[in-house]
């Protein structure tokens, strides 16, 4: 089949092909930036933290009184929660991780704040912190009971075990080119140096949105209080029974403190990821929204050139067309207009991507992303123009002739 005379007759009624056209382009530019925007939200939101979020919770305590030895109550309620069954670990820390809220700091390789400086997220532990947080270490060891310092006033110097663990990740910033770190010193902006002991492999601090999230410090300390975290790992498909049992115990053994709400750790990182979560649903909405509207447009394009050349189709028919002569004619023609759409849509997908990159510094749109939306436009509305050129390839000679 000739295009020549397709094109002629789209030429000739061109508004409602060219409208669609249009409706096709906007709609490429949509679904492929969304559809990348989405894909890297997904890619986020599901990378790996380097925790057992799915077995740990937490849950802030407050003691009170003028009798209150705040270490004391620390200690006893620790060995009180290990206690019981199905924890596997706990730890008092004032930070957790995935929370969106923490500390953190400026290190540096050398003394006197010399070398390039490089941000951490640091979090204060005991000698559980480790098994409690279910990371792995690469190499060295975690913190043993004689090295937690139990600060007695608050300050803002380095443990007193000198001591830390940290992520690889920041230690191969702080030291590029290394390929062990264990025995390295770093400092903080008061030249105090702290000897790393132990490398973990790869973990999430507090702000997931944060482009040094994997930059992780670990420290020895206990706080002065009153108030700090307990954070508790469970066995698996136990946590809501551990939980359950963790807090009525807490309240039972000591009645000057406030036992705050216990909240999973699974719960946090889905509070610090909604914003991406809603982003994902939105755009997701809008997209299929679209690609409906899109749908919609090419099969009522459709519909509207089969209803008004009825005669043609009969005419074609009794000189000898066959049905699959028509329903083909119909199906090029439409995918002459969708081509036509799909390519001013990759120019107006490119400056959208382009533009959204600049603006927002976002990353470059993935030509993968376009390449797949053309295939899949082009699909969309073949499947779209289906239906009316299968009724055109029903018309009757003796049907078309009633029109005359």
């Amino acid at each position: 089949m000739e295009i020549r005379p397709i094109l002629s007759a789209l030429l000739r009624n061109s508004a409602g092909a060219l409208l669609v056209s249009i409706q096709i382009a906007i709609t490429l530019a949509i679904v492929v930036n969304a559809v990348f925007l989405v894909s890297k939200r997904i890619e986020t939101v599901s990378r790996p933290t380097g925790v057992d979020e799915n077995h740990m919770f937490t849950g802030w305590m407050s003691g009170f009184g003028k009798d209150l030895d705040f270490h004391n109550m620390v200690r006893e309620d620790m060995i009180l929660v290990r206690s019981i069954p199905g924890v596997v670990a706990a730890t008092p820390t004032p930070q957790v991780m995935l929370s969106g809220s923490g500390s953190s700091n400026c290190m540096y390789p050398l003394p006197n704040e010399k070398g390039d400086c490089q941000p951490v997220a640091y979090y204060e532990q005991d000698e559980q912190g480790l098994a409690a947080i279910g990371a792995r270490l690469a190499e060295g060891k975690g913190f043993a009971a004689e090295a937690i310092e139990w600060r007695a006033k608050p300050s803002q110097s380095s443990p007193k075990s000198g001591q830390v663990v940290a992520s690889r990740a920041f230690l191969e910033k702080l030291f590029p080119g290394e390929k062990s770190f264990v025995g390295k010193v770093i400092y903080d902006n008061q030249s105090q140096p702290e000897t790393v002991i132990g490398v973990i492999d790869h973990i999430q601090g507090s702000w997931l949105d944060w482009d040094k999230v994997e930059h992780v410090m670990l420290r020895p300390m206990v706080g002065t209080g009153p108030s700090i975290q307990y954070l508790v790992r469970t066995k698996p498909g136990e946590i809501d029974r551990v939980m359950a049992d963790v807090e009525a115990a807490l309240k039972k053994s000591n009645k000057n403190r406030v036992v705050g709400k216990l909240e999973k750790l699974s719960r946090m990182k889905e509070r610090s990821y909604s914003g991406h979560t809603m982003i994902v649903m939105i755009l997701g909405i809008v997209t299929a929204l679209v690609v409906v509207f899109s749908c919609l447009g090419i099969f009522g394009l459709a519909t509207f050139n089969v209803n008004t050349r009825t005669r043609q189709i009969g005419t074609r028919r009794a000189v000898g067309a066959r049905k699959l002569d028509i329903a083909r004619y119909f199906l090029i023609e439409n995918w002459m207009v969708t081509t036509a759409g799909v390519v001013v849509g990759c120019l107006l997908a490119l400056c959208a991507g382009y533009w959204l990159s600049t603006h927002y510094g976002l990353e470059r749109l993935d030509l993968y992303y376009l390449v797949g939306g053309v295939l899949g436009l082009w699909a969309v509305g073949q499947l779209a123009a289906w239906h009316p050129s299968l009724r055109a390839a029903k018309v009757s000679p003796a049907m078309a002739t009633r029109t005359v």
